[in-house]
């Protein structure tokens, strides 16, 4: 595990840009995953970027990671489905660091890797920021975990109550944030809450 840019290899042979962030003496390693591909969500996006400066001095190290067909990233849009396979390969990056794992993702990002974790009867901790509601996977389908998710409270994207009403539907910590869906000016708070999510 070396700081900076290199590549992650999926299982259907995507070679994905990706970059650690490393923490001094760190505890944990975060998979952070980035919004929605086809508006605009990169690794890099403003709040991405942020969030991980302060789990960094938090004492984590974070690994992100382009989408398939983002940036210099291998491969197409997968519809949200083939995009799974991208977390399967970071997480597969984090776990051999040895350290313990959290995953963490924004919009798009939260919502895949809350389905990623449905899909592979995962229990790691998880903290999703605004993800969207629709498709989400049911208390059922989940296998129990300490889950956080964060909203902002005037979102103009994502239906703040349907939010509310689904994290309590699958027992986890809902917190919410003055601010709209891109956190502009609210990002250090964005990362209390996720910090308190993976250490609390």
């Amino acid at each position: 595990m070396n700081e900076g840019p290199f590549h992650l290899s999926t299982e259907d042979g995507i070679a994905l840009e990706a970059r650690w962030d490393l923490a001094e003496n760190p505890a944990s390693a975060v998979v952070f995953c980035h919004p929605h591909p086809q508006h605009g969500g990169t690794m890099a996006a403003p709040l991405m970027d942020k969030v991980t400066n302060h789990l960094v001095e938090a004492g984590f190290c974070v690994l992100r990671f382009n989408f398939r067909g983002v940036g210099i990233s291998e491969g197409t849009w997968g519809d949200g489905i083939e995009e799974m396979r991208d977390i399967t390969s970071a997480m597969v990056e984090a776990s051999a660091s040895g350290l313990e794992t959290r995953l963490g993702g924004w919009s798009f990002g939260a919502a895949t890797a809350l389905r990623w974790q449905a899909a592979k009867d995962d229990s790691t901790t998880f903290c999703g920021i605004s993800p969207p509601v629709a498709g989400l996977p049911k208390v059922d389908d989940l296998r129990p975990a300490k889950r956080t998710i964060i909203m902002g409270e005037r979102d103009q994207l994502i239906d703040f109550d349907d939010s509310q009403a689904y994290a309590n539907s699958i027992a986890a910590r809902f917190v919410q944030v003055s601010s709209d869906h891109f956190f502009f000016y609210r990002e250090e708070r964005v990362a209390e809450h996720m910090i308190e999510a993976f250490t609390g």
